[in-house]
């Protein structure tokens, strides 16, 4: 149909002439309306987005391997809250001056975080130095 007898049609009928595909041969046009169709579109982008769920991750982070238990068990319980949150959590041990010839440590503490932390997520990447800090992250388990 000729460009403007479809302009027409549209004009009579107080609706739109929209472009659906214009790399089409002929270029393929629908008579709508464009504002309800740009609303509803958006609608639909809108409840998509709602029934997304957003992972953040959260960090732990330790200054030095010397840490009491109670201060471990503080930190290591708002691991697991975050975990059961639907979050991720990053571990971060800091060393400083001597510590840094010790990274084992380092890493004993860290596998006591992913023990103590382990009904409430799995280790998704293994304790592993990074300059001055040792770092461990931790994934919630799925079906929760």
């Amino acid at each position: 149909m000729p460009i403007n007898k479809a302009l027409e049609l549209a004009y009579e009928k107080d609706l739109d002439l929209v472009n659906i595909s214009p790399n089409a041969v002929p270029p393929v046009c629908k008579i709508m309306d464009y504002g309800k169709y740009r609303f509803e579109q958006a609608k639909r982008e809108k409840d998509a987005k709602k029934n997304q769920k957003v992972i953040e991750i959260k960090e732990i982070r330790l200054i030095g391997v010397g840490i009491d238990t109670h201060d471990f068990e503080t930190k290591a319980n708002h691991a697991i809250k975050f975990l059961q949150g639907g979050n991720k959590v990053k571990f971060s041990i800091r060393f400083r001056g001597r510590e840094l010839g010790h990274p084992e440590m380092g890493i004993e503490l860290m596998e006591r975080f992913a023990a103590h932390c382990g009904e409430a997520g799995n280790v998704e990447k293994a304790a592993k130095m990074e300059g001055r800090n040792m770092l461990m992250f931790m994934a919630p388990k799925s079906g929760k």
